[in-house]
């Protein structure tokens, strides 16, 4: 399955980011209009160094109106687990102001609505202090706890529907 250039939800939009949109991040080319004051922040400046052009398990802007929020997106396309089952890993974050709102549950809702039909699970990894974050990943269906990686993060699961 080939993801789609723009996710649509209810109260956002969900483009990939563009040669434009990871210059500017990298504070290389000209701050788009439309932009957050509060954005980028350093996590979405760590997401531009997974973007590759075209690749639709990228970074992605979380778009309210005509606002960037935020970014959510994949660490890069999905490959098979040690059971067989394709998996990749998802990052999101928001500008502070935007936090609260449910904008990163519905985001990241309408994701994996995507790669539930193509039979990708999902991870993410999470600091074990951040409860909005734990929030999220709860409200989306992140059931299973993997442990702690490397960083001191939890990394959670969140199984295929059957």
């Amino acid at each position: 399955m080939s993801l789609p250039e723009t996710v649509l939800t209810e109260r956002l939009r969900l483009p990939l980011w563009t040669r434009a949109d990871v210059d500017a991040i990298r504070d290389q080319g000209s701050r788009p209009a439309g932009w957050h004051p509060d954005f980028p922040r350093i996590d979405d400046r760590d997401a531009a160094t997974l973007w590759v052009e075209g690749n639709p398990w990228g970074p992605r802007s979380i778009v309210r109106g005509v606002t960037v929020l935020g970014s959510i997106g994949f660490f890069g396309e999905p490959v098979a687990a040690a059971d067989g089952v394709p998996e990749t890993e998802v990052g999101y974050g928001l500008v502070a102001e935007a936090r609260g709102w449910g904008f990163a549950t519905e985001a990241l809702r309408a994701l994996l609505r995507l790669t539930d039909a193509d039979g990708v699970r999902i991870r993410a990894s999470v600091h074990p202090e951040n409860a909005a974050s734990l929030r999220v990943l709860a409200k989306a269906g992140f059931t299973v706890l993997r442990g702690a990686d490397e960083d001191g993060n939890l990394v959670m699961a969140r199984p295929l529907p059957d």
